[in-house]
C-alpha cells in the first residue's frame, strides 16, 4: 500500500525530533561567544515546524541554572488555547509561538554568560538529549554556522527552496481589483508551504500598494520587506538583498496566497491554510 511522503513527515510533528549537524555552531550574547560547538543537533519539540539548536552542556561558556517555571497559557500539551497557527488541518507551533511554550517533557533553564547576560534554554528528559541543552535562538544576538551569519532560525537540512522560471499567466486580485498580472513569474517551491509566485515589479500595480513597516527574516531567503493595500495589511513582500539561495527573486514581488485571490492560467487557486492565514 502506497503512502504519500508528505503525510509521513506530517505524522511525526507530534514527537520530539532531532538531527545531528556537522556544522560548527556559534552563538553570541553581546560580544561574548557563549556557545561554540561542533557537536550540535537540530531539535524540534513536538508540533514545532522549525528547528532550534541543542548543544552539549560542555560547549556552553556560562552557567546553566534553573529558570522560573511560569507556564505559557495554553492547552495541557503546550499549544496556545487560542489563536494557534494552522498548517492545513493541524495546529502547529511556528516561530510566532514563544520558545517558552514547551511540548516536550523537561525543565526550563537559563544560560547565564560570564558577563551576566541571560538566555532561555530547556533540558529535555529524552535520553537522546541527556547531555544537551536546547537553546532559544531568538534570545541570542547573533548565530554563525561555520563563518556565515544565520538569521531567523537554524536551517533545516531536509528543507529547501526551488525557483523555477515560468510563462504561466498569473493574476492577483483583492476585492475585485487587480493588483498584479504577469506572464513572467518565477515560481518558488518550499514544501509544505504553497507555491509562491514572484512577479516582476513592472507587472505589479504599485499605485495600489503602500510600504509596510513589517520586516521578517527567513533562514533560506533573508530579510523581507512588505506592502499593504488600503484595506489589507501585509499582502505582498520582496527581498531586496536575499541570501544566495534566493538571489533569483531579488526585487520581485510575491503575494500571500492566503490573503489575496490568485488566478493561474485563468483558474482561481484555493486560499491555503498556513501560519500566515489570518487568525
Amino acid at each position: 500500500m502506497s503512502t504519500r511522503l508528505r503525510d509521513v513527515l506530517m505524522q511525526e510533528l507530534g514527537v520530539l525530533r532531532y538531527e545531528p549537524t556537522e556544522k560548527r555552531i556559534r552563538g553570541m550574547l553581546g560580544e561574548e561567544t557563549v556557545i561554540d560547538s561542533t557537536r550540535a543537533m537540530l531539535a524540534w519539540e513536538p508540533k514545532r515546524i522549525v528547528p532550534t539548536y541543542a548543544v552539549p552542556v560542555d560547549d556552553v561558556d556560562g552557567e546553566i541554572a534553573a529558570a522560573p517555571t511560569d507556564a505559557a497559557a495554553g492547552e495541557p500539551d503546550g499549544v496556545p488555547a487560542t489563536g494557534a497557527p494552522m498548517l492545513g488541518d493541524r495546529a502547529v507551533l511556528d516561530p510566532s509561538i514563544p520558545f517558552g511554550v514547551h511540548t516536550a517533557e523537561g525543565q526550563p533553564v537559563q544560560i547565564i554568560s560570564r558577563g551576566g547576560r541571560r538566555a532561555e534554554a530547556f533540558r529535555a528528559e529524552d535520553p537522546a538529549f541527556a547531555d544537551l541543552v536546547i537553546v532559544d535562538f531568538g534570545a541570542f544576538d547573533a548565530w554563525y554556522e561555520e563563518d556565515e551569519r544565520n538569521v531567523g532560525h537554524p536551517r533545516d537540512p531536509f528543507h529547501r527552496i526551488d525557483i523555477v522560471h515560468s510563462s504561466r499567466q498569473v493574476r492577483v486580485e483583492l476585492g475585485g481589483e487587480t493588483l498584479a498580472e504577469s506572464s513572467r513569474p518565477y515560481l518558488l517551491f518550499e514544501p509544505p508551504l504553497p507555491v509562491r509566485y514572484y512577479l516582476p515589479r513592472d507587472d505589479v500595480h504599485a499605485d495600489l500598494l503602500e510600504p509596510s513597516d513589517t520586516r521578517t527574516f527567513c533562514a533560506y531567503k533573508g530579510r523581507a520587506s512588505y506592502w499593504s493595500t488600503a484595506g489589507e495589511d501585509d499582502v505582498a513582500w520582496t527581498y531586496t538583498e536575499p541570501l544566495r539561495e534566493a538571489a533569483e527573486v531579488t526585487g520581485r514581488v510575491a503575494f500571500f496566497n492566503e490573503r489575496v485571490d490568485i488566478r493561474v492560467d485563468g483558474s482561481l487557486l484555493e486560499r491555503p491554510v498556513t501560519p500566515w492565514s489570518r487568525r
